[in-house]
Protein backbone atom coordinates (compact mmCIF):
# COMPACT_ATOMS: atom_id res chain seq x y z
CA UNK A 1 0.00 0.00 0.00
CA UNK A 2 1.27 3.44 -1.05
CA UNK A 3 1.79 5.77 1.36
CA UNK A 4 2.51 9.72 1.49
CA UNK A 5 3.83 10.92 4.78
CA UNK A 6 3.32 14.71 5.58
CA UNK A 7 5.77 16.35 8.09
CA UNK A 8 6.36 13.58 10.51
CA UNK A 9 6.26 13.73 14.51
CA UNK A 10 9.48 12.57 16.15
CA UNK A 11 7.75 11.44 19.22
CA UNK A 12 5.58 8.64 17.06
CA UNK A 13 7.49 5.42 16.86
CA UNK A 14 5.47 3.53 15.35
CA UNK A 15 6.63 3.89 11.96
CA UNK A 16 9.76 5.06 12.72
CA UNK A 17 11.98 2.28 12.11
CA UNK A 18 15.38 4.54 13.40
CA UNK A 19 14.05 7.82 14.81
CA UNK A 20 15.14 6.96 18.20
CA UNK A 21 18.96 6.43 17.08
CA UNK A 22 19.61 9.70 14.79
CA UNK A 23 23.28 9.79 15.66
CA UNK A 24 23.37 5.72 14.27
CA UNK A 25 22.06 7.15 11.47
CA UNK A 26 24.33 10.06 10.83
CA UNK A 27 27.96 10.19 9.39
CA UNK A 28 29.43 10.23 12.84
CA UNK A 29 28.50 6.76 12.79
CA UNK A 30 31.27 5.87 10.53
CA UNK A 31 34.14 5.91 12.89
CA UNK A 32 37.71 7.61 11.50
CA UNK A 33 39.39 4.64 12.63
CA UNK A 34 37.47 2.33 10.31
CA UNK A 35 37.71 2.11 6.75
CA UNK A 36 34.13 4.26 6.42
CA UNK A 37 36.22 7.65 8.04
CA UNK A 38 39.17 7.96 5.72
CA UNK A 39 37.73 10.63 3.94
CA UNK A 40 34.36 12.51 4.84
CA UNK A 41 32.06 13.91 2.25
CA UNK A 42 29.14 15.48 3.91
CA UNK A 43 26.90 14.86 4.31
CA UNK A 44 26.90 10.90 4.45
CA UNK A 45 24.85 8.37 5.38
CA UNK A 46 25.19 5.51 8.21
CA UNK A 47 26.84 2.17 7.67
CA UNK A 48 24.56 1.13 10.28
CA UNK A 49 21.53 2.02 8.04
CA UNK A 50 22.96 0.38 4.92
CA UNK A 51 23.72 -2.76 6.68
CA UNK A 52 20.00 -2.92 7.96
CA UNK A 53 18.59 -2.21 4.43
CA UNK A 54 20.53 -4.74 3.56
CA UNK A 55 19.74 -7.39 6.13
CA UNK A 56 16.10 -6.70 5.10
CA UNK A 57 15.92 -6.49 1.27
CA UNK A 58 19.12 -8.45 0.04
CA UNK A 59 18.94 -11.35 -1.15
CA UNK A 60 21.19 -14.35 -1.26
CA UNK A 61 23.54 -14.75 -3.80
CA UNK A 62 21.84 -11.42 -5.41
CA UNK A 63 23.95 -8.31 -6.30
CA UNK A 64 23.74 -4.49 -5.11
CA UNK A 65 23.84 -1.37 -7.01
CA UNK A 66 24.25 1.89 -5.53
CA UNK A 67 24.00 4.17 -8.73
CA UNK A 68 24.64 7.10 -6.54
CA UNK A 69 28.44 5.84 -5.12
CA UNK A 70 29.49 9.12 -3.07
CA UNK A 71 32.65 7.61 -1.05
CA UNK A 72 31.40 4.34 -1.45
CA UNK A 73 29.68 3.53 2.08
CA UNK A 74 26.86 1.05 0.36
CA UNK A 75 30.15 -0.61 -1.34
CA UNK A 76 32.01 -1.69 1.40
CA UNK A 77 29.55 -2.67 3.18
CA UNK A 78 29.15 -5.24 0.89
CA UNK A 79 32.93 -6.07 0.22
CA UNK A 80 33.04 -6.69 4.06
CA UNK A 81 29.80 -8.79 4.00
CA UNK A 82 31.10 -10.90 0.50
CA UNK A 83 27.84 -9.60 -1.14
CA UNK A 84 28.79 -8.99 -4.69
CA UNK A 85 28.15 -5.12 -5.46
CA UNK A 86 28.19 -2.77 -8.33
CA UNK A 87 28.29 1.18 -7.74
CA UNK A 88 28.52 3.96 -9.83
CA UNK A 89 29.36 7.54 -9.95
CA UNK A 90 30.41 10.46 -12.57
CA UNK A 91 32.82 12.05 -10.32
CA UNK A 92 36.33 10.35 -10.77
CA UNK A 93 37.62 11.18 -7.60
CA UNK A 94 34.92 9.00 -5.99
CA UNK A 95 35.55 6.00 -8.63
CA UNK A 96 39.39 6.12 -7.03
CA UNK A 97 38.28 6.44 -3.55
CA UNK A 98 35.54 3.73 -3.84
CA UNK A 99 37.86 1.75 -5.59
CA UNK A 100 40.63 2.21 -2.67
CA UNK A 101 38.23 1.69 0.33
CA UNK A 102 36.53 -1.50 -1.24
CA UNK A 103 40.37 -3.04 -2.26
CA UNK A 104 41.76 -5.73 -0.09
CA UNK A 105 45.28 -4.90 0.58
CA UNK A 106 48.51 -7.24 0.89
CA UNK A 107 51.46 -7.63 2.65
CA UNK A 108 53.63 -6.06 0.33
CA UNK A 109 51.85 -3.10 -0.72
CA UNK A 110 51.04 -2.13 3.09
CA UNK A 111 54.70 -2.55 3.46
CA UNK A 112 55.63 -0.19 1.14
CA UNK A 113 53.17 2.25 1.34
CA UNK A 114 54.57 2.18 5.41
CA UNK A 115 58.06 2.70 4.29
CA UNK A 116 57.51 4.97 1.50
CA UNK A 117 55.76 7.03 4.28
CA UNK A 118 59.11 7.67 6.19
CA UNK A 119 60.20 9.88 2.85
CA UNK A 120 56.97 11.63 2.28
CA UNK A 121 56.81 12.67 6.35
CA UNK A 122 60.87 13.65 5.93
CA UNK A 123 59.47 16.05 3.05
CA UNK A 124 57.14 18.00 4.79
CA UNK A 125 59.66 18.74 7.81
CA UNK A 126 62.13 19.41 5.66
CA UNK A 127 62.93 23.50 5.64
CA UNK A 128 63.64 23.70 1.99
CA UNK A 129 60.88 24.06 -0.42
CA UNK A 130 62.74 24.63 -3.85
CA UNK A 131 60.54 22.75 -6.78
CA UNK A 132 57.43 22.04 -4.54
CA UNK A 133 54.15 21.83 -6.28
CA UNK A 134 51.07 23.27 -5.54
CA UNK A 135 47.64 22.87 -7.36
CA UNK A 136 46.17 25.64 -9.56
CA UNK A 137 43.67 26.15 -6.58
CA UNK A 138 41.94 29.55 -6.81
CA UNK A 139 42.88 31.25 -3.67
CA UNK A 140 44.89 28.82 -2.12
CA UNK A 141 46.07 31.30 -0.02
CA UNK A 142 42.85 31.31 1.55
CA UNK A 143 43.23 27.32 2.21
CA UNK A 144 46.47 26.78 4.29
CA UNK A 145 48.68 29.63 5.58
CA UNK A 146 52.06 29.97 3.54
CA UNK A 147 54.38 27.39 5.62
CA UNK A 148 51.72 25.07 5.60
CA UNK A 149 51.25 25.18 1.60
CA UNK A 150 54.75 24.94 1.42
CA UNK A 151 55.32 21.92 3.24
CA UNK A 152 52.12 20.30 1.69
CA UNK A 153 53.80 20.85 -1.71
CA UNK A 154 56.93 19.39 -0.82
CA UNK A 155 54.99 16.20 0.50
CA UNK A 156 52.88 16.10 -3.01
CA UNK A 157 56.08 16.26 -4.89
CA UNK A 158 57.78 13.28 -3.17
CA UNK A 159 54.64 11.16 -3.70
CA UNK A 160 54.25 12.27 -7.14
CA UNK A 161 58.12 10.90 -7.65
CA UNK A 162 56.98 7.49 -5.66
CA UNK A 163 53.94 6.81 -8.31
CA UNK A 164 56.88 5.81 -10.34
CA UNK A 165 58.07 2.88 -8.72
CA UNK A 166 55.59 1.72 -6.13
CA UNK A 167 51.93 -0.31 -6.60
CA UNK A 168 48.71 0.94 -7.42
CA UNK A 169 47.65 -0.42 -4.10
CA UNK A 170 50.50 1.29 -1.76
CA UNK A 171 49.92 4.61 -3.76
CA UNK A 172 46.45 4.36 -3.12
CA UNK A 173 47.16 4.02 0.72
CA UNK A 174 49.83 7.04 0.64
CA UNK A 175 47.10 9.44 -1.18
CA UNK A 176 44.16 8.46 1.41
CA UNK A 177 46.96 10.05 4.20
CA UNK A 178 47.54 12.70 2.33
CA UNK A 179 44.21 13.86 1.45
CA UNK A 180 43.59 13.38 5.15
CA UNK A 181 46.26 15.59 5.84
CA UNK A 182 45.57 18.55 3.92
CA UNK A 183 42.11 18.81 4.79
CA UNK A 184 43.26 18.86 8.82
CA UNK A 185 45.96 21.86 8.37
CA UNK A 186 42.89 23.67 6.03
CA UNK A 187 41.46 26.81 6.96
CA UNK A 188 38.16 25.00 6.88
CA UNK A 189 35.35 23.62 9.17
CA UNK A 190 33.12 21.15 8.97
CA UNK A 191 30.83 22.62 12.29
CA UNK A 192 27.85 22.73 9.21
CA UNK A 193 25.91 21.32 6.14
CA UNK A 194 28.96 22.57 4.00
CA UNK A 195 33.03 23.16 4.41
CA UNK A 196 33.02 26.66 4.71
CA UNK A 197 36.45 28.50 5.75
CA UNK A 198 37.06 29.67 9.08
CA UNK A 199 36.80 33.19 10.06
CA UNK A 200 40.15 35.14 10.76
CA UNK A 201 38.38 37.14 13.68
CA UNK A 202 37.24 34.55 15.64
CA UNK A 203 38.39 34.14 19.10
CA UNK A 204 41.93 33.20 19.97
CA UNK A 205 40.46 30.02 21.66
CA UNK A 206 38.57 28.92 18.49
CA UNK A 207 41.61 29.46 15.93
CA UNK A 208 43.61 26.54 14.82
CA UNK A 209 47.16 27.59 15.53
CA UNK A 210 49.61 27.49 12.72
CA UNK A 211 51.38 24.65 12.07
CA UNK A 212 55.05 24.28 10.72
CA UNK A 213 56.35 21.05 8.35
CA UNK A 214 57.25 18.89 11.46
CA UNK A 215 53.33 19.42 12.79
CA UNK A 216 52.47 18.23 9.26
CA UNK A 217 54.54 15.22 9.13
CA UNK A 218 53.44 14.28 12.89
CA UNK A 219 50.04 14.37 11.49
CA UNK A 220 50.73 12.70 8.12
CA UNK A 221 52.29 10.25 10.51
CA UNK A 222 49.36 9.72 12.29
CA UNK A 223 46.84 9.76 9.58
CA UNK A 224 49.27 7.06 7.73
CA UNK A 225 49.28 4.56 10.41
CA UNK A 226 45.51 4.50 11.30
CA UNK A 227 44.90 3.93 7.64
CA UNK A 228 47.25 1.34 7.30
CA UNK A 229 46.15 -0.31 10.67
CA UNK A 230 42.25 -0.36 9.17
CA UNK A 231 43.65 -1.37 5.38
CA UNK A 232 45.22 -4.67 7.52
CA UNK A 233 41.57 -5.78 7.75
CA UNK A 234 40.54 -8.33 5.14
CA UNK A 235 37.61 -7.57 2.60
CA UNK A 236 35.92 -10.83 1.64
CA UNK A 237 34.27 -9.48 -0.85
CA UNK A 238 35.48 -6.88 -4.11
CA UNK A 239 32.61 -3.83 -5.23
CA UNK A 240 32.92 -3.19 -8.88
CA UNK A 241 33.03 0.43 -9.32
CA UNK A 242 31.89 1.86 -12.59
CA UNK A 243 32.82 5.62 -14.05
CA UNK A 244 29.23 6.61 -14.88
CA UNK A 245 26.37 8.73 -15.24
CA UNK A 246 23.50 7.89 -12.76
CA UNK A 247 21.04 9.31 -15.64
CA UNK A 248 22.14 6.71 -18.12
CA UNK A 249 22.28 3.33 -15.87
CA UNK A 250 21.44 1.39 -18.73
CA UNK A 251 24.35 2.70 -20.80
CA UNK A 252 27.08 0.86 -18.45
CA UNK A 253 25.14 -1.00 -16.34
CA UNK A 254 23.41 -5.17 -17.76
CA UNK A 255 19.53 -4.88 -17.71
CA UNK A 256 17.67 -7.46 -15.01
CA UNK A 257 20.46 -7.48 -13.29
CA UNK A 258 20.16 -6.16 -9.52
CA UNK A 259 18.40 -7.92 -6.77
CA UNK A 260 18.69 -4.58 -4.38
CA UNK A 261 19.12 -0.85 -4.91
CA UNK A 262 20.69 1.33 -1.24
CA UNK A 263 21.65 4.73 -2.06
CA UNK A 264 21.32 8.51 -1.35
CA UNK A 265 21.27 10.22 -4.21
CA UNK A 266 22.53 14.43 -3.88
CA UNK A 267 19.80 16.47 -2.31
CA UNK A 268 18.01 19.54 -4.39
CA UNK A 269 19.82 21.96 -1.71
CA UNK A 270 22.03 23.55 -3.93
CA UNK A 271 24.91 21.93 -1.99
CA UNK A 272 27.38 21.19 -4.43
CA UNK A 273 29.85 18.03 -3.98
CA UNK A 274 32.20 19.01 -6.22
CA UNK A 275 32.66 22.23 -4.24
CA UNK A 276 33.17 19.77 -1.31
CA UNK A 277 35.58 18.01 -3.00
CA UNK A 278 37.54 20.81 -5.05
CA UNK A 279 40.83 20.50 -2.31
CA UNK A 280 41.25 16.78 -2.63
CA UNK A 281 40.66 16.99 -6.41
CA UNK A 282 43.32 19.84 -7.15
CA UNK A 283 45.84 17.59 -4.93
CA UNK A 284 45.22 14.84 -6.36
CA UNK A 285 44.92 15.89 -10.69
CA UNK A 286 41.66 15.55 -11.07
CA UNK A 287 40.71 19.36 -11.40
CA UNK A 288 43.08 21.32 -13.08
CA UNK A 289 40.68 24.61 -13.39
CA UNK A 290 37.68 25.86 -12.13
CA UNK A 291 36.16 25.26 -15.25
CA UNK A 292 36.68 21.86 -15.18
CA UNK A 293 34.75 21.61 -11.57
CA UNK A 294 31.80 23.71 -13.14
CA UNK A 295 31.76 21.34 -15.84
CA UNK A 296 32.16 18.14 -13.56
CA UNK A 297 28.86 20.05 -11.38
CA UNK A 298 26.85 20.59 -14.13
CA UNK A 299 27.00 16.93 -15.28
CA UNK A 300 25.93 15.93 -11.63
CA UNK A 301 22.55 16.19 -10.33
CA UNK A 302 22.20 19.34 -7.94
CA UNK A 303 25.25 20.37 -8.81
CA UNK A 304 25.34 24.69 -8.86
CA UNK A 305 29.05 25.29 -8.57
CA UNK A 306 31.02 27.64 -11.37
CA UNK A 307 29.41 27.51 -14.92
CA UNK A 308 27.13 24.96 -13.65
CA UNK A 309 24.48 27.96 -12.28
CA UNK A 310 24.77 29.55 -15.18
CA UNK A 311 24.49 26.92 -17.03
CA UNK A 312 20.33 26.01 -15.11
CA UNK A 313 19.61 29.99 -15.74
CA UNK A 314 19.61 28.76 -19.17
CA UNK A 315 18.39 25.37 -18.95
CA UNK A 316 14.15 24.73 -20.28
CA UNK A 317 12.78 21.15 -20.23
CA UNK A 318 13.21 19.60 -23.72
CA UNK A 319 9.57 18.10 -23.48
CA UNK A 320 10.99 14.36 -23.53
CA UNK A 321 9.95 13.66 -19.78
CA UNK A 322 7.31 14.53 -17.36
CA UNK A 323 7.45 14.85 -14.01
CA UNK A 324 4.16 13.06 -12.52
CA UNK A 325 3.53 13.87 -9.25
CA UNK A 326 0.65 16.09 -8.11
CA UNK A 327 1.38 19.65 -7.55
CA UNK A 328 4.88 20.16 -8.92
CA UNK A 329 4.16 22.75 -10.93
CA UNK A 330 2.50 24.84 -8.27
CA UNK A 331 6.19 24.02 -6.32
CA UNK A 332 7.99 25.65 -8.96
CA UNK A 333 6.03 28.54 -9.90
CA UNK A 334 6.05 29.34 -5.81
CA UNK A 335 9.31 29.22 -6.20
CA UNK A 336 9.58 31.15 -9.41
CA UNK A 337 7.56 34.56 -7.48
CA UNK A 338 11.14 34.47 -5.67
CA UNK A 339 13.66 33.19 -8.22
CA UNK A 340 13.39 31.94 -11.49
CA UNK A 341 16.71 30.11 -11.18
CA UNK A 342 16.15 28.29 -8.29
CA UNK A 343 12.64 26.92 -9.93
CA UNK A 344 14.47 26.03 -12.71
CA UNK A 345 17.18 24.24 -10.50
CA UNK A 346 14.34 22.01 -8.78
CA UNK A 347 13.15 21.33 -12.28
CA UNK A 348 16.07 20.18 -13.79
CA UNK A 349 16.98 17.77 -10.72
CA UNK A 350 13.72 16.18 -10.88
CA UNK A 351 14.28 15.97 -15.05
CA UNK A 352 17.33 14.36 -14.08
CA UNK A 353 15.73 11.94 -11.54
CA UNK A 354 13.24 10.84 -13.63
CA UNK A 355 15.58 9.85 -16.64
CA UNK A 356 17.62 8.03 -13.52
CA UNK A 357 14.40 6.17 -12.27
CA UNK A 358 13.84 5.16 -16.13
CA UNK A 359 17.21 3.62 -16.63
CA UNK A 360 17.15 2.33 -13.00
CA UNK A 361 14.32 0.00 -13.68
CA UNK A 362 15.75 -1.32 -16.73
CA UNK A 363 18.70 -2.81 -14.62
CA UNK A 364 16.67 -3.85 -11.66
CA UNK A 365 15.85 -7.26 -11.81
CA UNK A 366 12.07 -8.47 -11.31
CA UNK A 367 11.13 -8.58 -8.06
CA UNK A 368 14.04 -6.69 -6.99
CA UNK A 369 14.09 -3.57 -4.65
CA UNK A 370 15.24 0.17 -4.53
CA UNK A 371 16.05 2.27 -1.70
CA UNK A 372 16.57 5.68 -1.22
CA UNK A 373 17.73 7.97 1.78
CA UNK A 374 16.31 11.32 0.67
CA UNK A 375 16.29 14.61 2.14
CA UNK A 376 13.49 17.08 1.80
CA UNK A 377 14.46 21.08 1.23
CA UNK A 378 13.16 24.52 1.04
CA UNK A 379 13.26 27.44 -0.76
CA UNK A 380 12.26 30.71 0.80
CA UNK A 381 8.83 29.58 2.10
CA UNK A 382 8.78 26.59 0.03
CA UNK A 383 9.02 23.38 0.94
CA UNK A 384 9.76 20.91 -1.68
CA UNK A 385 8.62 17.41 -0.68
CA UNK A 386 11.60 15.45 -2.40
CA UNK A 387 10.09 12.10 -1.10
CA UNK A 388 7.08 12.20 -2.60
CA UNK A 389 8.07 13.58 -5.69
CA UNK A 390 11.07 10.71 -6.37
CA UNK A 391 7.71 8.03 -4.84
CA UNK A 392 5.83 9.63 -7.96
CA UNK A 393 8.40 9.68 -10.40
CA UNK A 394 9.74 5.91 -9.73
CA UNK A 395 6.36 4.50 -9.75
CA UNK A 396 5.95 6.82 -13.09
CA UNK A 397 9.00 4.37 -14.17
CA UNK A 398 7.52 1.38 -13.39
CA UNK A 399 8.07 0.61 -10.00
CA UNK A 400 5.26 -0.40 -7.88
CA UNK A 401 4.93 -1.09 -3.60
CA UNK A 402 6.07 2.82 -2.95
CA UNK A 403 6.64 3.54 0.46
CA UNK A 404 8.08 6.81 2.32
CA UNK A 405 9.15 6.27 5.60
CA UNK A 406 10.28 9.28 7.45
CA UNK A 407 14.02 8.53 9.57
CA UNK A 408 15.34 11.77 11.30
CA UNK A 409 15.13 15.31 11.84
CA UNK A 410 18.07 16.99 9.94
CA UNK A 411 20.84 19.74 11.53
CA UNK A 412 19.58 22.46 9.89
CA UNK A 413 15.73 24.45 9.34
CA UNK A 414 13.09 23.41 10.94
CA UNK A 415 11.24 21.96 8.25
CA UNK A 416 13.77 19.48 7.28
CA UNK A 417 14.02 15.96 7.38
CA UNK A 418 15.67 12.71 5.82
CA UNK A 419 12.99 9.98 4.30
CA UNK A 420 13.18 6.51 3.28
CA UNK A 421 11.69 5.83 0.06
CA UNK A 422 11.02 2.00 -0.97
CA UNK A 423 9.61 0.56 -4.07
CA UNK A 424 9.53 -2.52 -6.10
CA UNK A 425 10.27 -3.36 -9.56
CA UNK A 426 7.31 -6.08 -10.56
CA UNK A 427 8.12 -9.59 -10.88
CA UNK A 428 7.32 -11.05 -14.11
CA UNK A 429 3.99 -11.94 -15.61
Amino acid sequence: MRRRTGQPRMDAPADFLFARRREHLTFKANLRSTRYGWLRLTPAYSVHLVRELLQAHARPGGRVLDPFCGTGTTALVCAEQGVRCDTTDINPFLVWLARAKTRSYGNTALAAAGSAGSRVAHAFSAGRSEGAWAPPLHQIEKWWEPATLQALGRGATVLRNLRATLSGPAVDLLDVAFCRTLIDHANVSFGHQSMSFRKSDAPVSERRPKPHGAQVAASWTAHLEQILSSARSPVPGQANVVHGDARNLQDVLAPDTYDCVVTSPPYPNRMSYVRELRPYMYWMGYLAASRDAGELDWKAMGGTWGCATSNVGKWSPDGSRVIRSEGFEQILAAIARRSALLSRYVHKYFDDFVQHADGLFQVVAPGGTAHYVVGNSKFYDVVVPVERIIGDVLAAAGFERIDVQPIRKRNSKKELYEYLVHARKPDLK
